[in-house]
């Protein structure tokens, strides 16, 4: 197997192109050699708790780019047969982080980033409720009560700041980022032509 990390952030719009995109190529490619791990990366750190009006949250940050920039993200995620429909709510995505923590102690990660992504994007749900959190994890597998629970106590938290301060000592600054066999890493959504070449690369396919 091939250690594939991914440090993403779930309100990241290019996080939800690039796991489209290398979901297709991995459903193209169902011998591909990647064990996936994915990493946490808050793109807004300082976000508070309860989070912030989406539009109000993109003029700050974007300020008249923000209706171009959108515009261009909803352009390519129809190409993908995507229909956005974002969160009214910019959520502190910490508690995400931390559920995509205790996921990966039940190997259900790549099922809860889906959620989260879906939600968020696609859903119009705020994913720093916890009660939309405790969704996501029963519908992956998890026990939702006993994710419920944590969410109300602050377990893990530290483990989440932990991690992603190594992120960014690592030198990484932007999500998505991949990272091949610990060793090349390959940052933005990639379409998934790259991933199906980078996987029968690895795994010496070569069609007739």
């Amino acid at each position: 197997m091939t250690r594939l990390d991914i440090f993403a952030d779930p309100v990241c719009p290019w996080c939800l192109i690039g796991k489209t995109e290398l979901d297709r190529a991995l459903d193209s490619r169902p011998d591909h050699p990647f064990a996936i791990t994915w990493h946490p990366f808050r793109l807004n750190p300082t976000m508070p708790r309860e989070g912030m009006d989406r539009v109000a949250y993109l003029r700050a940050k974007l300020g008249d780019q923000a209706e171009a920039a959108g515009r261009a993200l909803a352009e390519r995620a129809a190409q993908l047969g995507l229909a956005l429909n974002p969160s009214p709510r910019e959520p502190d995505t910490t508690d995400a982080h931390r559920l995509m923590h205790w996921a990966g102690l039940e190997e259900a990660q790549d099922r809860v980033m889906e959620g989260l992504l879906r939600a968020h994007w696609l859903e119009g749900r705020d994913i720093g409720d916890p009660a939309v959190l405790s969704d996501i994890a029963a519908a992956a597998g998890m026990d939702g009560t006993v994710t419920a629970r944590l969410l109300a106590s602050d377990a893990d938290r530290d483990e989440v700041a932990r991690r992603e301060a190594h992120a960014r000592q690592r030198g990484i600054s932007a999500v998505p980022t991949f990272i091949v066999a610990d060793t090349h890493a390959v940052s933005g959504a990639q379409p998934a032509a790259l991933w199906q070449q980078v996987i029968d690369d690895l795994t010496g396919r070569h069609d007739g």
